[in-house]
């Protein structure tokens, strides 16, 4: 098995409501390594810069908005096969279809705000990762 990295979002409603420790706790738990991590919140052009690639669907505006509502927690997650396994750990992106003890069981708000984001592909790993930290900044 492979040791990678993956992406992580801690979104606005979960930052409001004070949910970094308990998601990360959940996230350690899972055997993947918090390798940087820092608190920001993004400009309106930054949040579509990222989701650039949903731009023709419906949703882009509001997901947009939403995304600079508030602070957000960008992450680096390390670990084996970290892509996959962070993606079974948040959970089914609708927290009602979401299993028992991931991310957006226990902390989601609704589909919407879901608490977190998580890279789908080694490439779209790669590309969030060197859009949101220097390699100064991940310690793993």
């Amino acid at each position: 098995m492979a040791i990678e990295r993956t992406f992580s979002i801690l979104k606005p409603d979960a930052t409001r409501r004070n949910l970094t420790g308990g998601i990360n706790a959940v996230i350690e738990r899972a055997g993947l390594a918090i390798v940087a991590q820092k608190r920001v919140r993004w400009t309106r052009a930054q949040a579509e810069k990222f989701y650039e690639e949903h731009k023709a669907r419906p949703f882009y505006g509001e997901l947009c908005t939403f995304m600079t509502s508030g602070p957000i927690v960008l992450q680096v997650l390390e670990g084996e096969n970290a892509i996959a396994k962070y993606r079974d750990v948040m959970g089914a992106t609708d927290p009602k279809e979401a299993k028992d003890g991931t991310i957006r069981k226990l902390f989601a708000v609704s589909k919407g705000e879901n608490s977190t984001h998580g890279s789908d592909s080694a490439a779209a790993a790669e590309r969030e990762i060197t859009m949101n930290f220097r390699l100064d900044e991940i310690v793993g």
